[in-house]
Order: C-alpha cells, then structure tokens, then sequence
C-alpha cells in the first residue's frame, strides 16, 4: 500500500452553494425540493393565520349577538326583549269604551234658509251684497245704490208687485251693478216659506224696479226693451232687470246684457246660500262652545 500525496475522489466535491462558480454545476434536484418545501411552509402560515382571523370573528359575532338580544350573568334573561310593553294584569279597573253610534250628520244649510222660525241671522243690505265692487273673473262691476224696504210692491214694475203682496212678502232688498254702459238692478225677496218664495218666481211678470244713484243713471224706465229674470232659492225669490244705461234696447244679440244678468244672479245666489252655511256651522259648533 502506498502511502505517498493525497488521494482525491475520481469525481471533484461538489459544492453546497447552488450559485457557486461558473465552470460548476447546480444541483437541480436540491433547488426544487427546497422551493416546495418553502411553498409548504407559506401555505401552512396562511391557513393558520386565517383560522385564527376567523376564530377572532365568531368571538366578535357572539359578543354582539349576546348584547343585543339583552343577555348577561342571568341566564333567564338571556336573548328577552327589555323593551317588550307588559301586558295589563289587573282587569278590575274600568277599560276604555267606544260608542256604535254614528255621529249626526252636519246640519243642512238649506234648512235655515227655507223657513222664517230657522233663519234667524240679521240681515241688511250692505250685508247681502257688501263691499264697493263686485268681480267675477276678469270682470269688476262697479256697485251703485242700495235699498230695503218692507213695502215690497213699491220697488216693482208692471204686475210684479201684486205676485209679491200675494205670496207675503216680508221685505225687498235691492242693489245695482254697472260696467261698461251696461247695469243690472237686482231685488230679493223673502218670504216665511219654501213653498210662498216658488210660488212668486212661477208666477212673476213684470220685474222688479232699477235702482238709480251712486254714479249710475236711469235704466231700463219709460218705452225700452230691458233683459227681465226671476228665480228662486228656500225662503227667497230673486230678480233682475238689466239693459244698457243710453237707454238702448236689448236684443238677443247683445251677450254683454246677459252676461251681466248671469253674473249678478249668480252672486245673489251665492249670497243666500252662504247665509244658510253661516248659520249651519254655527248651530254645528254650538254644543261643542256651550252656546
């Protein structure tokens, strides 16, 4: 045996370090099983980590769900609702009750102005047709003079006068409206009934006086043709005479005439059946007001 230099291996010693020398040859076999084993302990961590986030979050979750449903050391209030309203106990004590009856209806206003014993409010001429001007849309009447009298024959025309007297009438009030060279003399007419108030517009012929003064002339007098109509509303009748205040005659063709006729019929209308909601509401409101 020969114990002479070194003896070195047939093939040279491979060195640890994969990145070694250039002229030396990495062990391939090592990098791959170092990379999974890295990539094992990476998704190890994960996992981990994430089991103990979602532990964490059920924690959460119960804690909250234990306050809110009122939980605590008592378990026989556990998930009870604190706020829950109790239930009355005592039965003894009277209960609230709630009356079947249907209220009254609200009271008719036509009941208070068809008869003389219901309607009962004061009543005067400037409070029948108020104020200086009367508008309806775009159209403003000038107001002239006003009148009231309990001789109601005395403030008519033709026939007129001996309808009224023959139904009873207890007062006439009259009032005129003027625009535009065109005026209208309206007259109402009470009576103590429905039936006595029908009774004289059915029968009515000739009309009821114009009324002069307050800045409008004469109208509808002497020999012309002037627009004549009556009606009728609970214990009044009411009428109007219109025409032009030059005297003109009118004819079927002057629109402006009866316009004027319909817009102060209707304001009368509409006076009289408010006098009849006025006293309704009072009368509705009476026994709450102790009147």
């Amino acid at each position: 045996m020969s114990f002479g230099g070194p003896q070195w291996p047939h093939e040279p010693h491979q060195q640890n370090d994969p990145y070694g020398a250039a002229n030396q040859t990495p062990d391939w076999s090592a990098l791959a099983e170092a990379s999974a084993a890295r990539a094992r302990r990476r998704r190890w961590t994960l996992i981990g980590g994430g089991a103990l986030a979602t532990a964490a979050i059920a924690s959460i979750i119960a804690v909250a769900i234990v306050t809110t449903s009122g939980g605590g050391d008592d378990p026989n209030t556990s998930g009870k609702n604190s706020t829950a309203p109790e239930l009355p106990t005592d039965t003894s004590k009277p209960q609230p009750s709630f009356s079947s009856v249907a209220p009254p209806p609200p009271p008719d206003p036509m009941d208070f102005i068809s008869t003389a014993q219901k309607d009962r409010a004061p009543l005067a001429a400037e409070s029948l047709f108020p104020g200086r001007r009367l508008t309806v849309g775009d159209r403003v009447y000038r107001k002239g003079a006003v009148s009231s009298t309990t001789d109601c024959a005395s403030a008519t025309q033709g026939a007129l006068g001996a309808v009224l007297r023959e139904h009873g009438c207890d007062r006439l009030i009259r009032a005129t409206y003027e625009r535009d060279g065109v005026a209208v003399t309206v007259g109402v007419a009470l009576f103590d009934t429905t039936a006595a108030a029908a009774g004289a517009k059915e029968e009515a012929s000739g009309g009821v006086a114009t009324l002069a003064g307050s800045g409008v002339g004469d109208f509808c007098r002497a020999r012309t043709v002037c627009l004549r109509r009556a009606n009728s509303l609970g214990r009044y009748a009411y009428f109007t005479q219109a025409g032009f205040t030059s005297g003109k005659k009118v004819t079927k063709a002057d629109e402006t005439v009866f316009r004027t006729s319909d817009d102060v019929g209707t304001f009368a209308f509409n006076q009289i059946y408010a006098r009849g909601s006025a006293q309704a509401s009072a009368a509705a409101t009476a026994p709450a007001t102790g009147q």
